[in-house]
């Protein structure tokens, strides 16, 4: 018996699946990926950078020092604070929705095709 047919006696097919992380990075570290994504997702709901730390469990100095290093990477303001008064608090720009917008639509096809490529790979096994 050769190695593959015993590897196909023991592979469980109907529970094989891919998992695969999404990130864009830099010689200097990671600009945008699911962590990015989320924190700005939070900032977008809570309106404010120290309320979207809070939820994900991070310090505010975490927060911004992510945001910071990503606007550094980019070369663009992804997030606007407003100090006191009736507009307290954080937003996005536009160019920061854009972002977020552009890495779904770029992570769910990175998906797919890793997706198809699992398949056409170890359908067969």
């Amino acid at each position: 018996m050769c190695k593959l047919n015993s590897l196909e006696k023991n592979l469980p097919q109907k529970n094989l699946r891919v998992k695969c992380k999404i990130w864009i990075e830099t010689d200097n570290g990671v600009v945008f990926g699911g962590g990015r994504l989320a924190l700005f997702q939070a900032i977008m709901e809570c309106g404010s950078i120290n309320q979207a730390a809070a939820k994900l469990g991070m310090s505010y100095r975490a927060a911004w020092g992510k945001i910071t290093a990503t606007e550094k990477h980019l070369g663009i303001k992804l997030v606007e604070r407003h100090i006191g008064g009736v507009k307290s608090g954080s937003e996005l720009t536009a160019e920061a929705k854009k972002i977020m917008e552009a890495y779904l639509q770029f992570k769910k096809e990175a998906e797919e095709a890793v997706n198809r490529l699992f398949h056409q790979y170890f359908d067969n096994l």
